[in-house]
Parts: C-alpha cells; structure tokens; sequence
C-alpha cells in the first residue's frame, strides 16, 4: 500500500488555514493548499477531525453499592412495566422520528450535494491551473528543444572553425619556421654588418683624431689670427678716430665753402644783372645810331 505523502496534522492545518480564509473546505481545496494528495483521503482526514472535536470523551464510572444496586433492581424491575408502557409511545415517536430522520436525511443529502458541487468547482479550479501549468510545462520543453538544437548547431560551427583554426594554425607555424629561416639570416647579415660597420668605426676614429689635430691646430692659428686682428681692429679704431676728426675738419671747411659760393652766386647774379642792364642799354644805343645813318 502506499504511504500517505501527508501527514494528518499538515492536513488539519491546511483545512484551519482554508476556514481562517474564509473558503469552504473540500477535498480539491485541501489538496491545491498542502499540494499534492488524494482529494477523498483529505476530506476524510478533515471530516474525521471535525468528528473528534465534537465528541466529548466520557469519564469512567464508580461501581455501585449492594444497596444501591438492590434497589435499582428494584427500581428497574417497576420501570420494565412503565417500559412497556411506553413502549407504544416510544414506537409512535419513533415513527415520526424517522419521518424526521428523513427529512433530515434529505437535507443532509441535498448539503453534500452542493458540497460535491463546490468540489467539483474547486476540480475544475485544479484542472484548469494543472492545465495551465502543462501548457507552460510543454511551451518551456519546446524552448529547451530549440536551445538544444541552436547548441548542437552552435556545436557543429564550432567544430568547423576548430577545423579551419587547425588548419590556420599549421600554416602559421609553416609562416613562423620559415620567418624564423629568414630572421637567422637577417642576424649572420647583421653580424656581417655589425663587423664591417666595426672596421668603418676603426677608420673614422682614426680619421677623427686627425681631424682633432687638425683643428687644434687650426685653433691655435686662430687664436694668432684672432690676436692679430685685435691689434689690427685696435689700431683701425686709432686710424678711424683721426679719419674722423679730419672729416669734421673738412665738414666745416666745406660749409664755409658752401657759404663762399652762395655769396659769390649772389654776386655773380648782381653782376649777370648788371651786365644784362649795360647790354640792353649798349642795344639801345646802337639801334639809335642805325636810324640816324
């Protein structure tokens, strides 16, 4: 048989939480509450709670005394007679008691009718969520089916372009070895390179220190050269001091010339005037003396 997968008292507090809430206690509320069971057994775990509480436990009973009992006896002994008695009554009410038992039965009928109706709402509440969880279920394993299928064609690409990688790696250590041919020969160039550059260093080195020579000597004459022109340039300074000296002399002899012949140009001008006066006066007389003749 297989185990209860809940227990009674996880299914009395989930009937106590649904009537805390205010809802009616079914078979389908009880199992979406604990989630999961079988509606029936919950229903009767609840009704047999419901049962319980109810009952009131009875408190055991002290024997009787010798004397109580005889007179009960006694007592009961009358009572058999009333018993009978009553037992026409008893009958007539218990006629109408089970008129009343039926009555109640139909009611009792019509109730768990109207409770296997709300059952059979909260079912179809269960089926349709149950439903909508399915449909869910099956639109996330249509989307792990795509995902599974974009991985393997991912997967696929990429097992081409590990190919084409491999394929690329070969080639590039093909390239590498043979650049690394070309490099060795470009060091022995260098080092043949590196030599003669070694012996053209050697030459200019030398070549330098002749140069350093050279142009200490050239130095040395320059500094001749240098001290002789500063005696040189010395002794033009004394020389320019007298050129200009002699340069203001003339200045000033050439302004008192430029005076002298301004004068003499005044003169010469007062005699030109003069002498156009003595020419105009001279014509004047000879035409006098032709008109005469």
């Amino acid at each position: 048989m297989r185990p209860a997968e809940f227990s009674p008292e996880e299914i009395v507090a989930a009937g106590e939480a649904l009537v805390a809430a205010g809802r009616n206690v079914t078979g389908f509320a009880l199992r979406q509450r604990v989630g999961g069971g079988n509606p029936n057994r919950l229903k009767q775990v609840w009704d047999e709670h419901l049962a319980a509480k109810n009952t009131t436990e009875a408190e055991p009973v002290a024997e009787l005394p010798v004397e109580v009992a005889e007179e009960v006896a006694a007592v009961t002994k009358s009572l058999t007679e009333r018993l009978a008695t009553l037992a026409v009554e008893l009958n007539d009410k218990a006629v109408k008691a089970a008129e009343r038992r039926v009555a109640e039965v139909l009611r009792t009928a019509g109730e768990q009718r109207e409770q296997a109706e709300r059952e059979l709402v909260d079912a179809a509440q269960t089926v349709d969520e149950l439903e909508t969880r399915l449909d869910e279920s099956q639109a996330e394993v249509e989307s792990l089916e795509r995902r599974l299928s974009e991985a393997q064609s991912h997967g696929q690409a990429q097992a081409v372009e590990l190919a084409q990688l491999r394929e690329r790696l070969v080639a590039t250590e093909q390239a590498a070895r043979a650049t690394a041919d070309a490099h060795e020969a470009v060091r022995s160039e260098l080092d043949a390179a590196r030599r003669d550059a070694g012996v053209k260093i050697e030459a200019l080195r030398d070549e330098l220190a002749q140069l350093r020579e050279r142009l200490a000597a050239s130095e040395q004459a320059a500094k001749v050269a240098a001290e002789t022109h500063a005696r040189e340039l010395e002794q033009a300074h004394s020389e320019t001091k007298t050129v200009r000296a002699e340069l203001d002399v003339a200045r000033r002899e050439a302004a008192e010339a430029r005076e002298s012949a301004a004068k003499l140009a005044g003169q010469l001008e007062a005699v030109q005037a003069q002498n156009a006066t003595l020419l105009a006066a001279v014509q004047q007389r000879s035409d006098r003396g032709s008109g005469r003749a």
